[in-house]
């Protein structure tokens, strides 16, 4: 299921088409040196745009507008890709499940490993349109992923009504970026702007 052209516009409906094998020629790395987040204590990788990375961040925002139009939870998506491949695609699942823990990331973990029948993900990525927030952040470390890579800062979604109270716990995540995960702050305005195009279309 995909969201249609006019929800999420012709610029970000190009970039979220595709096949899900990711090929060869989209592998190669565009990264800038490793700078200081202003936002965290610990430093992350600040990643140029490059066709691999924005390609599966643009689906893990497709996921974000999905699951907002079905009415299945808030603006929020994560992918996850094993060698290349999409091992799955889910977004915020709050609403649907009555669940406060069914964010896009926890899906995503408890999708693929039992679709990969194992309970870590160390040869994994995942990929998600927005910042984790701690609760996610502790399940990636735990699921034993190898990299992240995201779109908005949780001040983004802040800014249009959610909980500050989250911003105020990845502050706290620094252990997190000491560990083995490889963590990317992808340089993507359509992961910003899902927030607003969404605003009023959901429940918080």
């Amino acid at each position: 299921m995909r969201a249609d052209e006019g929800t999420i516009g012709k610029e970000h409906y190009k970039m979220m088409t595709g096949e899900n094998t990711i090929t060869d020629s989209q592998k190669d790395s565009a990264s800038v040196p490793s700078a200081p987040d202003p936002g965290h204590d610990a430093t992350v990788e600040f990643a140029a745009a490059n066709d691999r990375d924005h390609k599966l961040l643009a689906q893990a925002v497709e996921e974000a507008y999905i699951g907002v139009e079905c009415g299945h939870g808030r603006p929020f998506g994560a992918v996850i890709v094993h060698k290349d491949e999409i091992v799955v695609s889910c977004h915020n699942m709050v609403v649907i499940n009555k669940d406060p823990t069914a964010h896009a990331e926890m899906i995503a973990i408890r999708e693929a490993c039992k679709k990969l029948n194992q309970i870590t993900l160390s040869e994994c990525e995942i990929y998600a349109s927005c910042e984790p927030c701690p609760m996610c952040f502790g399940a990636i470390h735990l699921s034993r992923l190898k990299r992240l890579v995201y779109g908005a800062k949780a001040e983004a979604a802040i800014a249009i009504g959610f909980n500050s109270n989250i911003a105020d716990g990845v502050l706290g995540i620094g252990c997190y970026h000491n560990s083995n995960l490889e963590i990317i702050k992808l340089d993507a305005t359509i992961a910003e702007q899902v927030f607003q195009n969404t605003k009023g279309k959901f429940t918080y």
